[in-house]
């Protein structure tokens, strides 16, 4: 079976980096999406909440704001709880593997972004730049 999630969108908050009693680092937050319309269609945003954990949240936290346009490549996770008014709550949400930054500070406008970055997944091919701990390429390697 598969479950593998790819989407883009805009960070709709500031982000808060969090850490669990027993000190994994954890953000959630929710990406804005525009969907396709066709002929004459109005067009709809779908708001995805997203979770990230360990480094992979520490990344996204320092470097994204609101606004940011990011790429999440992730799994679909569905939980539950109760309330503290005594109702069941379900939520579906995406564990992001790793976050994908698709524009530059000045692009963006907000303080919380870093020239150049572009990743924050520890797996992609994109050489270290260990002085700023993030993963970075000059626009020259890309391929549009």
């Amino acid at each position: 079976m598969m479950n593998r999630v790819v989407l883009v969108g805009r960070v709709t908050k500031d982000l808060e980096l969090k850490r669990t009693t027993s000190g994994m680092s954890v953000v959630a937050f929710t990406i804005a999406i525009d969907n396709r319309v066709k002929n004459g269609a109005e067009k709809t945003t779908s708001f995805i909440p997203v979770t990230a954990w360990n480094q992979t949240a520490e990344n996204v936290s320092k470097y994204v704001g609101k606004g940011s346009l990011i790429g999440v490549d992730g799994r679909l996770n569905q939980r539950s709880y109760t309330a503290t008014d005594g109702h069941r709550v379900s939520i579906t949400e995406v564990i992001a593997e790793s976050i994908t930054f698709l524009e530059r500070k000045q692009d963006v406008g907000h303080t919380n972004a870093i020239n150049n970055d572009y990743s924050s997944s520890p797996s992609s091919s994109m050489s270290d730049d260990s002085s700023r701990g993030v993963e970075v390429e000059s626009d020259d390697d890309l391929p549009f």
